[in-house]
């Protein structure tokens, strides 16, 4: 299966299904003497875990990192890192009564449009189980971009249905003030306006005894980024970090800065103010999210995914056969009535290894010309 690799400095190569013994990373790229906290990578790991909440799936994974390569003595060596994740709680017989109906919503048929053979216990592939290994990868990307720039990602959950988070500065956001309350009790929802955060999990909790599931928006902010990353043309950082956004399951949507809410503006509205504060040039308002010509500007950048409802119901929906016979179908397996808790760390690692792939690609040009 081609598409299995991503970047080019930074680069990660992933492998592993749903249902079987685990998933496992390859990262090429990584700096020699790059110190690798394996507490972070558990860490990052523990904030997408199942069963880590009565909000989410209720399957029970460890999701413990095993390093297997490229680290010696808590740092990179600069060879390959290879990190196995194991799955520890599948229950494969959930899926056997459905193996040859297609899951409304899911990439059943697509997989057997395309391969003509799938793995059809809990998705295989298309899963996202498969993201553990992206998280494991995350975490030192972001040990990467903090070393080298001072560079944080942190996402938290904008939006359930219809109920919006009221965030005024997220560029000043703190990772506490997204994973716990005021009080220090957990935040399932991981928003931090706890006001609509509490009408959130009423919102999840009724859905799932409806046997139902709901969407939302999640928004990623990048601080500390310096002005300079991206290329022109077809490998804008813009593109490229919708493109790391988009390849996570479930996203429909990706903007940054104003987003769609350009369409109705006029330049004169839409247009950031060049300004110089403490030496270095900014711009009064944030609207570009970042980004200028595909180039970082050196504001912080800022994105939205639109994540659909799961998929996975256990309400009796329409659907047909492989053989193309209409029938029902009823989902047994455990699934989330709602995505965006667990989809925070994913949105920030892909956003993490976007930001250390270009940063390296940075110093490769700067190198260059400097030897010039």
């Amino acid at each position: 299966m081609a598409g299995n690799s991503f970047g080019q400095a930074f680069r990660i190569t992933t492998a592993g299904e749903s249902h079987g013994p685990g998933n496992v990373v390859i990262i090429d790229g990584c700096p020699p003497g790059l110190r690798i906290d394996l507490d972070e990578i558990t860490a990052d790991l523990a904030r997408r875990r199942p069963g880590q909440s009565r909000l989410v799936t209720q399957r029970k994974e460890q999701d413990l990192p095993e390093i297997l390569a490229g680290v010696f003595e808590g740092r990179a060596t600069g060879t390959s890192i290879a990190i196995l994740i194991r799955n520890e709680d599948q229950r494969s017989r959930d899926y056997a009564d459905i193996k040859d109906k297609y899951r409304p919503g899911h990439a059943d048929h697509s997989y057997d449009a395309k391969y003509g053979f799938r793995d059809y216990r809990g998705g295989g592939r298309s899963s996202a189980r498969e993201t553990t290994a992206r998280v494991a990868a995350g975490a030192i990307a972001k040990a990467l971009i903090r070393e080298a720039f001072g560079g944080q990602v942190l996402a938290y959950t904008k939006q359930i249905g219809d109920l919006i988070a009221d965030v005024p500065e997220p560029e000043k956001l703190t990772l506490q003030q997204v994973e716990q309350f005021a009080d220090g009790q957990p935040n399932p929802v991981r928003c931090p306006d706890e006001a609509v955060a509490q009408q959130m999990i009423t919102l999840i909790e009724r859905v799932r005894k409806e046997q139902d599931s709901i969407g939302g928006v999640s928004e990623v902010v990048a601080t500390g980024v310096p002005a300079g990353l991206g290329e022109p043309v077809f490998d804008k950082i813009k593109a490229d970090l919708a493109k790391a956004l988009f390849s996570l399951p479930a996203v429909l949507g990706v903007e940054y800065g104003v987003g769609f809410g350009c369409a109705t503006a006029r330049g004169s509205e839409n247009n950031d103010v060049f300004v110089v504060e403490g030496g270095a040039i900014r711009t009064t308002s944030n609207r570009h999210g970042g980004m200028l010509g595909g180039i970082t500007s050196g504001m912080p950048i800022v994105l939205r995914a639109a994540i659909k409802p799961t998929s996975s119901l256990p309400q009796e929906q329409q659907t047909v056969t492989r053989e193309g016979q209409p029938t029902t179908i009823r989902t047994k397996g455990r699934h989330d009535p709602c995505l965006l808790p667990r989809f925070i760390p994913m949105a920030e690692a892909m956003v993490a290894l976007v930001l250390a792939d270009h940063w390296l690609r940075w110093q490769g040009q700067s190198s260059a010309q400097g030897a010039q």
